[in-house]
């Protein structure tokens, strides 16, 4: 098993980080093969390990082993293989799998409608049209909603406009 790192293109990197996907599908050069361990990296910063489920015609499918997407660890060093000592290093950074806890999620807005059926196809259609860039997803520990935080786009966002208007 060898081992390898592989940038992922800023446009891409940019929807993995809003959408939950237990692998990836990025374009390669030779190298990688099925079994293989890789460092995903974006905007300079290893983002991910992963090892390669399936390589086929250029691209590669990569299966998340762990994550590190908001705490990502700075790379220097270009794409391709890498040795096993420095793999390994940044691997340890990548510490173990974080202990998952429960979190409640949500997206509230106000809709004028008939009846709550065409409330919810209203709801539907305003969330596609915004979608994640526009629509602040609100996030919060089960059962500490003081601790709610607005994000936009998969960052924390400032939602309270008096905090806003403190600004000028």
């Amino acid at each position: 098993m060898a081992q390898f790192v592989v940038i992922i293109p800023e446009g891409q990197w940019a929807t993995e980080r809003l959408f939950q996907h237990d692998a990836v599908t990025v374009a390669s050069s030779a190298g990688p093969a099925v079994g293989d361990e890789v460092l995903l990296v974006a905007e300079d910063q290893v983002v991910a390990l992963t090892r390669v489920e399936k390589a086929d015609g250029g691209e590669l499918a990569l299966w998340y082993l762990r994550r590190a997407f908001d705490e990502a660890i700075p790379f220097e060093g270009p794409a391709g293989a890498i040795d096993e000592e420095t793999f390994q290093r940044y691997a340890r950074r990548l510490g173990p799998a974080a202990d998952k806890k429960p979190w409640l999620v949500s997206v509230a807005m106000p809709i004028e409608a008939v009846n709550p059926a065409e409330a919810v196809r209203q709801f539907w259609s305003h969330v596609l049209e915004l979608g994640p860039a526009e629509l602040p997803t609100y996030v919060w520990p089960s059962g500490d909603e003081l601790a709610m935080q607005a994000f936009v786009l998969g960052a924390e966002a400032n939602q309270d406009p008096e905090e806003e208007d403190e600004d000028d």
